[in-house]
């Protein structure tokens, strides 16, 4: 390509020299000028195009020297390229192909002085992609190089230099040879590393630990350099440990589940448990950074380098010097240091603990959720119940701190009293409420209200709300109060059955929808159920939420509560009326067409009828006539 663009600008430069010429000899001329006869040595083989023909052996022989000019290269290879041009965005790259590449310039970000001329290492891409381009790329050249020098150096054990570029999860990312490597938290130093970023942007040394070949993925590590300077070092300090041996030492680190200790050369890790015989939420309550103490040897292990330390062994367990003034039936005081779902732990002294169930917290029979009743912290005032120092075990109770109200509940409590209480809890079946501490009892969802049914007692009353109820029995073997809501006022339904009689048309919305049907909010605050069928409009269409519209009651049951209501029966309804209507007009049309021709038909009758009468008068009175006539001859 680069030899055809040359050629094209050789052939113009001659063509321009031609017009040049041309525009030469049309200048005026003071001399004539004699015919040399050069015109005879004009190679009339090149056409009008100033194109020459060439014979075939002549063609091949320049393809030839044109193939010879070119690499041959393979996608995926390395080559050396000459920069040979630069724009704003992009490096152009000749590597002797048959066309130059295009290389973005942030490929090129680590060359500030690139420029025309210089040599760079680039892979072949592509040798053609669709649009018929050399694809080059130095960022890959770049990543498969540093591959095969991490793959050598992994291999050597040989100690190389990167750059700590970010943070990411359970480590660091660093640049090595222009490729990303891992570098795991673990591997960053000796002893626990917590903050991340003090890292970045660092340069260190490193060992490439692991490699990838799948993948082309490293993890690199730069505590296994220094680990080698100090193994002696801890082998020293190891063959000297025994369990249950008090050392000194210094707390240098501070974590959520312990604390690191420098035991002189060697690390030791104090757990969290081990620090104090009572619960702490964190270290830092009891430890300082470079505070010094002495702590007891629990374990090491000589392979993994590991000691366990302790600190609260060094004191008696407080369960082996209890005092005398705690055993069964004390009153004592605690904090609560653990919540779980059976019930809370109160700490009576550092490391001495009791559990009082949720059984024990209230004389009422209702359920007790423990994580809502405690809060860690709280200080509770309790009766030992049981109590095991060989198990160091200990049951309190809450409730028995004051008398069993269970024992007067038919006189506090009576069946039909009224009493206003607190909502303590709220189930799918129903409300949870308390009367007075350790008195309370249930109101089932079908008693919160005579109109209207809730999915979820949570639509009516709240946690914390106080409610107003009726006692509706009282089961003392069972701790249990039923309660009603509803039954505070009478029964609605029977006044109700007039109003909203089977035919009866309302005012309705539609406050919900689901595949049966609808609810309807009707007048007086009474809901009603139309199916989905009962729900048509006239134009087709269904009705939606929130659609409000009138509503025939096509049932009505008092005792099971329900009310069936329908949009569609009142169309469906009129336009039988309709259709009646026009039947008995179209009846009394019929019939007084009839009458009319009964009517007409009757005088038609009574004028024949007539006027036969009075023909046969006629015919009477002319016989007659005729007879007298007929007689006066005869007489003459």
């Amino acid at each position: 390509m680069n030899f055809i663009v040359k050629q094209l600008n050789a052939d113009a430069q001659e063509t321009s020299g031609a017009a040049e010429a041309t525009a030469t000899t049309k200048a005026p001329v003071q001399a004539p000028v004699e015919d040399t006869g050069a015109h005879d040595d004009f190679d009339w083989s090149i056409d009008k195009r100033n194109v020459a023909t060439y014979s075939k052996e002549e063609k091949e022989k320049y393809d030839t020297v044109y193939e010879g000019t070119f690499k041959a290269v393979s996608d995926g290879e390395l080559v050396k390229g000459l920069v040979v041009a630069m724009t704003k965005t992009d490096v152009v790259i000749n590597i002797g192909f048959k066309s130059d590449g295009l290389v973005s310039l942030n490929e090129f970000r680590d060359l500030v002085n690139l420029k025309t001329g210089d040599e760079v290492e680039v892979m072949v891409v592509e040798k053609e992609d669709r649009d018929g381009h050399l694809n080059l790329s130095r960022k890959q050249a770049r990543i498969t190089r540093a591959w095969e020098r991490i793959v050598e150096v992994h291999k050597t054990g040989e100690v190389i230099t990167g750059t700590v570029t970010s943070k990411t999860k359970g480590g660091l990312i660093v640049d090595v040879f222009g490729m990303e490597t891992f570098l795991p938290g673990s591997q960053i130093d000796v002893k626990p590393v917590t903050d991340y970023d003090q890292f970045v942007g660092k340069t260190m040394e490193f060992k490439v630990v692991k490699i990838n070949e799948a993948i082309k993925n490293a993890v690199v590590s730069h505590k296994a350099l220094i680990e080698s300077d100090i193994e002696a070092q801890r082998a020293e300090i190891m063959s000297k440990l025994e369990r249950g041996q008090v050392l000194e030492g210094t707390i240098k680190n501070i974590t959520d589940f312990g604390a690191f200790m420098d035991l002189g050369g060697l690390d030791g890790l104090l757990y969290i448990t081990d620090i104090s015989w009572g619960r702490i939420s964190h270290p830092s309550e009891v430890l300082k950074l470079d505070q010094k103490l002495k702590v007891v040897v629990l374990d090491f292990d000589d392979e993994k380098k590991r000691i366990s330390l302790g600190l609260k062994q060094l004191t008696p367990h407080p369960w082996d010097i209890l005092p005398e003034s705690v055993h069964e039936g004390a009153v004592v005081k605690g904090k609560v240091v653990n919540i779980e779902d059976y019930g809370a732990f109160l700490e009576i002294m550092p490391g001495v603990e009791g559990l009082v169930h949720v059984s024990e917290i209230t004389w009422a029979n209702t359920p007790i959720n423990a994580k809502e009743f405690f809060k860690l912290g709280d200080e509770y005032e309790a009766k030992v119940v049981t109590l095991d120092k060989d198990n160091r075990k200990m049951s309190l109770s809450i409730k028995q701190m004051s008398e069993d109200p269970w024992t007067t509940i038919e006189t506090k409590f009576p069946e039909g009293s009224r009493h206003n209480g607190l909502v303590k809890n709220i189930t799918p079946y129903g409300v949870f409420v308390e009367l007075a501490p350790g008195i309370g009892g249930m109101i089932h969802i079908s008693d919160l209200s005579w109109l209207k049914r809730f999915n979820h007692p949570s639509e009516y009353t709240k946690v914390g709300e106080h409610i107003d109820v009726v006692i509706l029995g009282i089961d003392k073997e069972n701790r249990k109060l039923q309660l009603g809501h509803k039954q505070l006022e009478e029964d609605p339904w029977n006044a109700l059955q007039d109003t909203f009689a089977v035919g009866s048309v309302h005012e309705g919305t539609i406050i919900r929808r689901d595949d049966k049907g609808g609810i309807v909010q009707l007048p007086y605050g009474l809901e009603g159920f139309a199916p989905n069928r009962h729900l048509q409009k006239e134009d087709g269409k269904g009705m939606v939420a929130d659609e409000a519209g009138q509503f025939m009651v096509i049932e009505f049951d008092r005792n099971e509560k329900r009310i069936v209501v329908s949009h569609t029966r009142l169309w469906e309804q009129s336009k039988v009326e309709e259709k009646e209507a026009a039947r008995k007009e179209a009846k009394a049309v019929s019939d007084t067409t009839k009458k009319a021709v009964k009517n007409i038909q009757q005088k038609v009758e009574k004028t024949t009828l007539g006027d036969l009468g009075a023909l046969a008068e006629i015919k009477e009175k002319l016989k007659q006539e005729e007879k007298q006539s007929g007689d006066t001859p005869a007489a003459q």
